[in-house]
């Protein structure tokens, strides 16, 4: 069972996605917002701070990287996991830049609920 409390937010341009790691995460017991692109999540985090960003690094709009090198400025303290699936490219050099820029763990689309479980464990909140 998570941390009571948990807030995390999910950013993803694609609305399946999104909805996806909503419901799965929910049943977990976390507390989860969404949004579709950078520019939501940093309303979303002004009006409603979350403990742990999950966003997609390509997406229109504000993308995955400048969205966590925002947030590392804002709220140095906000856990973030990133991911993508761009395959190759993304693993050793989208996923490994938002990684080098502040992100605390990477996840390779599609991967496992359970990899993501494990991912949020490893941020021991």
């Amino acid at each position: 069972m998570p941390p009571r409390g948990i807030r995390i937010l999910v950013v993803d341009d694609l609305k399946d996605q999104r909805e996806s790691l909503q419901r799965l995460l929910e049943l977990e017991g976390y507390e989860v917002a969404t949004a579709s692109d950078g520019s939501q999540a940093v309303h979303a985090q002004r009006a409603r701070p979350a403990q742990v960003l999950l966003t997609d690094i390509f997406m229109p709009g504000q993308e995955g990287i400048e969205t966590i090198a925002l947030f590392r400025r804002e709220w140095p303290q906000v856990r973030i996991i990133a991911m993508s699936g761009g395959g190759e490219v993304s693993r050793q050099g989208y996923l490994g830049v938002a990684q080098s820029i502040g992100a605390d763990a990477a996840l390779q689309k599609p991967f496992s609920f359970s990899a993501l479980l494990e991912a949020l464990d490893s941020l021991r909140l």
